[in-house]
């Protein structure tokens, strides 16, 4: 419990020659699938990606906790059905265990989590590349917009409206995609979104490794292809954070980072949705996907050409705006357990549907636990599993106020009073009565417990 509170650091890897090794990994993967004559369409890549500036290469800093609880928060409105709860964001909770901060400073995998016994590595690597890698995005979108709060939204989840395939299996199938999007935003003014991916691996990479060989570079190739099909207002508009996390790195869990700049802004439009409000006919959309990104061909081949791609044209904007502030909300209110009160912000596609069925008990969150944290009076769901032969109680919850605006349907009016308080929510990394804390500055919060010896909960 003691180590989850603690701050621990994790290396960011950013630098010059990673944009040349990820470029040969690229070329190699080219050249494989040119043997392998899987396909004759030509592959797009982001025609820049470059490392992180400045501050932004610094170590990151944070607590297994927090970075626990950013893996949680990136998995509220996945698709899993009835048993969402412990499924979805409470899915952290085994890795409590996983990992830990030996004398250097610098977080490693424990023999706990080395143990394939424990945990599945193809699971591991994904869900702790999520947790690491959005963390490190999260805090460079901060350093950006230091003025602003950010929301990080599942970008299946943000597409959907104007992209799903059909509406009785409501898919983007197999077209590629960041993994997660991540809205900038202030109250009255228009928000600047950023594409992210994030992968994990488990490689251990020795001196004989070639460069086209390394997991890390061939995650960084291709998530520069997955970026290049979302395009916001315009082509290469779009700014992209494109993270790899190597989690047996000889030195300790390495971030590996790249940037591709752009800035897309979203058209200012407010979202309020009172009571039988027709979410579908104010969301829904019917976007192309083939043939939408007009690029320009190089100066020694001025044709230009075309290819698939999400693209979210200018005169949308607004409505792109309103899918992410929705998505947002949704969001929140699954953070805290929510269910019938998500429906209202989310379309038929996006899984409405799910939210207004019951669930089964003790596979789902409910909202249905109140607790002072901080002197700060939090609404939201828990869950009671094991640590150690300890039973330990996790919550996960926003701020009363903000809930019930959440639940009103009041979008502005929560956004309005969030960005108002974003200094003035509780702090720190623990905090009484509870072990192992992460607050939010959007005013959610995640906390863990011991439940005494004798009592049920």
């Amino acid at each position: 419990m003691a180590e989850l509170a603690g701050t621990t650091r994790i290396h960011v890897h950013s630098t010059p020659q990673l944009v040349l090794d990820t470029d040969k990994a690229a070329t190699s993967i080219d050249k494989e699938r040119a043997r392998k004559a899987k396909s004759k369409d030509e592959v797009f890549r982001k025609p820049l990606i470059e490392p992180l500036p400045g501050a932004e290469r610094d170590d990151l800093r944070l607590t297994t906790w927090q970075a626990l609880g950013t893996l949680a928060r990136s998995s509220t409105l996945a698709r899993h059905g009835q048993g969402r709860g412990l499924a979805e964001h409470w899915q952290s909770l085994k890795y409590c265990r996983a990992m830990t901060t030996p004398k250097d400073g610098h977080l490693h995998l424990s023999s706990s989590g080395e143990s394939p016994e424990q945990f599945h590595r193809g699971n591991q690597a994904r869900e702790l590349g999520r947790a690491f890698g959005l963390a490190l995005a999260e805090r460079t979108v901060r350093l950006h917009h230091p003025d602003r709060l950010i929301t990080t939204i599942d970008a299946e989840a943000a597409l959907l409206p104007g992209f799903a395939r059909s509406d009785k299996q409501p898919t983007l199938g197999a077209w590629p995609r960041p993994d997660y999007l991540i809205e900038a935003w202030k109250p009255d003014e228009p928000s600047i979104v950023y594409a992210v991916t994030v992968n994990g691996n488990h490689q251990v990479a020795t001196p004989r490794t070639g460069k086209a060989q390394r997991t890390t570079f061939r995650q960084l190739a291709r998530a520069s292809e997955r970026v290049e099909h979302l395009h916001i207002g315009s082509w290469n508009n779009t700014g992209c954070l494109l993270m790899s996390t190597e989690l047996l790195a000889p030195a300790g869990i390495t971030v590996h980072a790249l940037r591709a700049p752009g800035s897309a802004l979203l058209r200012n439009a407010h979202l309020d949705l009172q009571d039988g409000t027709d979410i579908d006919r104010r969301l829904k959309r019917s976007l192309k996907y083939v043939d939408t990104v007009r690029v320009p061909g190089p100066d020694t081949d001025p044709r230009e050409h075309w290819h698939n791609a999400f693209l979210v044209p200018g005169k949308e904007l607004g409505w792109f705006a309103q899918v992410l502030a929705a998505a947002g909300a949704a969001g929140q209110l699954a953070w805290a357990g929510a269910g019938r009160e998500i429906s209202r912000y989310l379309t038929a596609v996006q899984g409405r549907k799910r939210y207004q069925e019951n669930t089964f008990a003790g596979a789902a969150s409910v909202r249905d636990a109140r607790h002072t944290i901080g002197g700060e009076l939090y609404v939201g769901t828990d869950q009671v599993f094991r640590l150690d032969g300890q039973r330990v109680e996790a919550f996960s919850g926003i701020s009363e106020n903000l809930y019930k605006l959440l639940e009103a349907g009041k979008v502005e009016e929560y956004r309005r009073r969030a960005y108002e308080s974003r200094d003035s929510w509780p702090g720190g990394t623990t905090t009484t009565g509870w072990g192992p804390t992460s607050f939010r500055e959007d005013g959610t919060v995640m906390a863990l417990r011991r439940v005494p010896k004798g009592q049920r909960a």
